[in-house]
């Protein structure tokens, strides 16, 4: 008790320089745990969030670029396949579901993709969990210009049931490239905590018929018509998203698709493309965290001359201490305590430092991919690092120590 109310006394006399210590802690702190958290948490929704489909089908290309056109709404299309890969796929045993996707469009930035009723009806985007409505009691009619709203979007746009809006064309908003056709919507999802929440769906034969589209399913240009049936050759889709009725069908459509043929790529599994993006990106990660770590050395550092600097005005004191019958051990237990005790107090600021940090992060993250970080969500590291700033600021704390240890009574008094 004697030794935390020394310790409880020097931080007060010295208010200033423990302030800006700690507060160096904190930055540290809240830096390494928010690098840590947010890695941990994007890597985990980007290669095993649950997506509710296992593969994608689309044109010969990259299969990164295809999942995060389709999956995350964050590229362009590589280009676009025949309306007969999809039949194909929709009437194969081992798909348990095939849902075709047809991109192009947005409105004020926001994606817009043309899918089937499919989508709303069978699937899951987790297990047993489907599309629901919190906004109008139903979903879009193939045959009419209507639209179903992702939550975020709906937000976002101020949109609401009722309301109508006309489509942009390509996938950035151009005031100059607004369509003529108006949709109305009809319904606005549920947050899902997912992609699928700043997508704009319409009926895939809404894309078909907007002003300016060409389909080229049959390999000449063709224009749908008012009022006429397009015949199935002419349609094509950017991508088909699919989910196999058992892990095995994956190996024998990656080597017929992808290893045999040159028609087409399937993207499978969707986990693993991902998981190959972090690891391209993954020095980024280093750096934020070796910078994270740096700025933790250097508070540790201030902690060091902090109380350092202190120990020359409180020689006098360490020598009435000793005088009185303190041991030298006291006296070094009280300034290695006092360095503890300054990094204890910015670890406590640091998991403040780390809920701002998160919380903007975790916006950015929302607003550009539509994946929702968890500020709560646990993390090793959350106990791990503060136990760690803590032992590094009591090592800082041995040198003014030593010097407390070796003062030299006699001349002091």
């Amino acid at each position: 008790m004697s030794l935390l109310f020394i310790v409880r006394r020097s931080l007060r006399q010295h208010a200033l320089s423990t302030l800006i210590a700690a507060l160096s802690i904190a930055l540290g702190t809240g830096l390494v745990m928010a690098v840590i958290g947010i890695k941990a948490q994007s890597v985990a929704a980007f290669t095993g969030g649950q997506i509710g489909f296992d593969a994608v089908l689309g044109a010969r290309g990259s299969p990164l670029q295809l999942v995060l056109n389709t999956v995350f709404h964050l590229e362009t299309s590589p280009g676009n396949i025949p309306w007969a890969m999809y039949q194909a796929m929709r009437d194969d045993p081992r798909v348990e579901l095939a849902v075709p996707y047809a991109l192009g469009d947005n409105y004020h930035g926001f994606r817009i993709v043309g899918t089937t009723r499919t989508l709303f009806t069978e699937f899951e985007y987790r297990d047993g969990v489907r599309f629901q409505t919190q906004g109008g009691g139903r979903f879009f009619n193939p045959a009419r210009q209507e639209a179903v709203l992702g939550s975020y979007t709906a937000d976002k746009l101020g949109l609401k049931v009722g309301d109508n809006f006309n489509p942009y064309h390509g996938l950035v908003f151009d005031e100059s490239m607004r369509h003529d056709e108006q949709y109305t919507v009809v319904g606005v999802l549920k947050p899902t905590n997912s992609p699928s929440d700043r997508v704009i769906w319409i009926p895939i034969e809404g894309i078909y018929r907007m002003e300016g589209h060409v389909l080229r399913g049959s390999g000449e240009d063709y224009v749908a018509e008012p009022g006429r049936e397009i015949p199935d050759e002419h349609k094509e889709v950017s991508a088909v998203m699919l989910k196999f009725r058992n892990p095995q069908i994956g190996f024998l459509m990656d080597a017929t698709i992808n290893k045999q043929g040159k028609a087409a790529t399937l993207a499978w599994p969707i986990g693993a493309v991902m998981a190959r993006l972090f690891d391209k990106i993954g020095w980024m990660n280093q750096i934020l965290a070796l910078v994270s770590y740096i700025v933790v050395v250097v508070a540790a550092g201030s902690i060091l001359a902090s109380v350092y600097n202190s120990i020359n005005e409180r020689r006098r004191e360490f020598a009435i201490l000793r005088s009185l019958g303190a041991r030298r051990k006291t006296v070094f237990s009280v300034i290695v305590l006092e360095a503890a005790s300054i990094s204890a107090m910015g670890v406590v600021i640091g998991f403040i430092v780390y809920g701002v940090i998160f919380t903007a992060a975790s916006a950015i993250v929302r607003a550009q991919t539509g994946i929702v970080l968890d500020l709560l969500s646990f993390h090793p590291a959350f106990i791990i690092a503060p136990v760690c700033v803590i032992i590094l600021g009591a090592v800082a704390g041995v040198l003014p120590a030593v010097k407390a240890y070796r003062t030299d009574v006699a001349a002091n008094l």
